[in-house]
């Protein structure tokens, strides 16, 4: 069995109106049980830290300058902080870094949820590329903001602690010191103004860039085949140059604005040098005293140094998580209606009523189309390309919902079913069949992971797959490449069949599923298959006369409507246009036939 998972701990929050903080706060506030304690942690950790100068105060003032107590009292002191400080700051970290992780496998489950749950409309208009890039350098991104925010926020938290003890030293000199702050918020703010449209266009620069490497890899043989490889290098230099103009935009604005940030508070320090060494001169502040209140100044320099890294990181985070938002926001088409059921026992009775459909907001495919298969029945759907053939097949397991019309299984419409229960009585084989980089095994399973290997071979013997898989290296344990491209177009649909045989669907659509097979073996497929179709329902789309022997019944499509129904003779016999339809399928499979010889 496969080993399950948690679900995500929580959700991003829906409403569109709020800040991205706001609607990515769930995450948090569902692991602050790790955040509270690292972050009380920390700060106790601070604050240890803070003593450290004080310490050194007393060490200076009662042993080195008056002797009035040994300097061991104050090291032993010093090495006992030490060592608390290092245990705290050892189990804060440990517990912010595991809340890290959790948030990142919250935030990568929840995108790939909802990309699982999205339609087919979707992924027709959406690039692999943007989404890969979405699901990765953009949570990355969020991630390290929600989890490592509030943890730079503490340290900066050790700033108002310091002040605080800077007051008890000397409140003129602390003021004093302190000058250059609302020249330092000034600086921020704009700074962060600045970011954030750069951090959007870095963002979607690399999601360009990821685009062209998808398709690049997905299309490598496409480009080796018409020796495209330089034009395909020369596209992805070009976006790789728009990430680097952004980049270096980028490193324009950290380097005109991140010195102000992190040297402005040493302007204080400068102060706090001219005018409390006239202090110590005149004798009115101790030795001790300047060089703890020195030490509470530069604590202060990390936390401004620490914010203008938390501004950066804040702008890329927001931008980040808009375009995450963006897909999480978007809807799916297709879901199930309120008060959905399940089907019952399916029968595998088939009605295409009136059906009016096109492709978003393209024209119409099907129009007005009528077309009933009864309970083990096997039609086959003849028409030229573009007729809207492999249209019915995407339209039964309800992967687009029609403009009208319905199309109904044993009387029910499919969108009163439950999309689940629907595509687990519709089996779809297509022609161009997607492998995943497996074994065998695995592939054919992939319905009934839990199938015994008798009834994956059962099936790949129908599907006329059993004697070249056992001619693999491993046989049924032979892992299969990226996309299954170490095998051939025929072998790939032979394990698609079973794939889908092994789930024993009601209703079957072969949507041109042996196109890649040659005739010796699809009779061989045909004398598997008739055994089953004879209690199923069965939709072939078909080109080749020896797939439309197979079925009980043709149907002829032209300009998205049926002009013919009958027999493979009867349609022979009685409507040209049916076999001009085949004579031009023969045309075509010998021309693909003497392009391979």
């Amino acid at each position: 069995m496969s080993k399950t998972y948690p679900p995500p701990s929580a959700a991003i929050d829906p409403d569109p109106s709020r800040s991205w903080l706001r609607r990515a706060w769930p995450l948090v506030r569902a692991h602050g049980w790790m955040f509270g304690p690292a972050l009380v942690m920390s700060g106790a950790g601070l604050l240890v830290a803070v003593q450290v100068p004080t310490l050194i105060q007393d060490a200076v003032d009662n042993s080195i300058v008056s002797d009035r107590v040994p300097l061991s009292h104050y090291l032993w002191w010093l090495v006992a902080l030490t060592v608390v400080m290092l245990v705290v700051g050892y189990l804060s970290k440990q517990l912010l870094f595991r809340a890290a992780a959790k948030i990142e496998y919250d935030l990568r489950n929840i995108v790939y949820g909802h990309l699982t749950g999205m339609s087919f409309p979707f992924y027709d208009r959406a690039q692999s590329g943007q989404l890969i890039s979405r699901a990765n350098s953009d949570i990355r991104a969020v991630q390290m903001y929600l989890s490592f925010a509030p943890y730079l926020l503490v340290q900066c938290g050790i700033s108002l602690v310091a002040f605080v003890y800077m007051l008890a030293i000397n409140v003129p000199l602390a003021v004093l010191a302190m000058l250059p702050m609302p020249l330092l918020f000034v600086t921020s703010r704009r700074m962060q103004r600045s970011m954030f449209p750069l951090s959007w266009l870095i963002q979607a620069r690399l999601a360009e860039v990821a685009t062209v490497v998808d398709e690049n890899i997905n299309g490598v043989r496409v480009i080796k085949s018409f020796a495209a490889e330089r034009s395909q290098l020369a596209l992805l230099q070009k976006a790789a140059t728009g990430v680097r103009w952004a980049n270096v935009k980028d490193a324009d604005l950290r380097a005109r604005w991140t010195p102000l940030v992190q040297n402005l508070p040493r302007v204080g320090m400068a102060i706090v040098l001219l005018y409390g060494g006239h202090l110590v001169i005149q004798g009115d502040m101790g030795i001790g005293a300047i060089l703890a209140f020195n030490a509470y100044l530069l604590m202060l320099q990390v936390p401004f140094q620490v914010f203008g890294n938390l501004l950066m990181l804040g702008q890329r985070s927001s931008a980040a998580a808009k375009r995450l938002y963006e897909v999480l926001d978007e809807k799916p088409e297709i879901v199930d209606a309120p008060g959905a059921r399940a089907i019952p026992r399916v029968r595998g009775d088939v009605r295409f009523e009136d059906v009016t459909f096109g492709y978003g907001d393209g024209p119409d495919v099907l129009n007005g189309l009528s077309l009933r298969l009864n309970h083990g029945e096997t039609v086959a759907v003849v028409g030229r390309t573009g007729s809207g053939k492999s249209t019915l097949a995407r339209l039964l397991p309800r992967f687009y919902d029609v403009r009208g019309g319905s199309v109904s299984l044993d009387g029910h419409d499919v969108r009163d079913l439950t999309l689940h229960s629907l595509r687990e009585s519709v089996g779809v084989v297509l022609d161009e069949p997607f492998l995943f980089s497996a074994s065998v095994r695995d592939n054919i399973a992939y319905g009934r992971p839990d199938a015994e290997i008798t009834d994956i071979e059962r099936v790949a013997r129908l599907a006329g797959a059993h004697e070249f898989i056992t001619e693999l290296s491993d046989g049924y344990d032979s892992v299969i490449g990226e996309r299954g491209y170490s095998l051939s177009g025929g072998q790939r649909q032979r394990i698609a069949i079973a794939r889908t045989l092994l789930v024993n669907p009601p209703v079957l659509v072969l949507d041109d599923a042996t196109s890649a097979v040659d005739v010796q073996v699809e009779q061989e497929i045909h004398a598997g298959l008739r055994t089953l179709f004879a209690d199923r329902t069965t939709l072939i789309i078909a080109h080749r006369p020896s797939t439309i022997s197979l079925a009980d019944r043709v149907v002829l499509l032209d300009g998205g409507r049926i002009v013919a129904d009958g027999t493979h003779r009867e349609l022979l016999a009685s409507t040209p246009l049916y076999a001009e339809v085949l004579a031009q399928a023969d045309e075509s499979i010998e021309e693909l036939r003497s392009v391979g010889r």
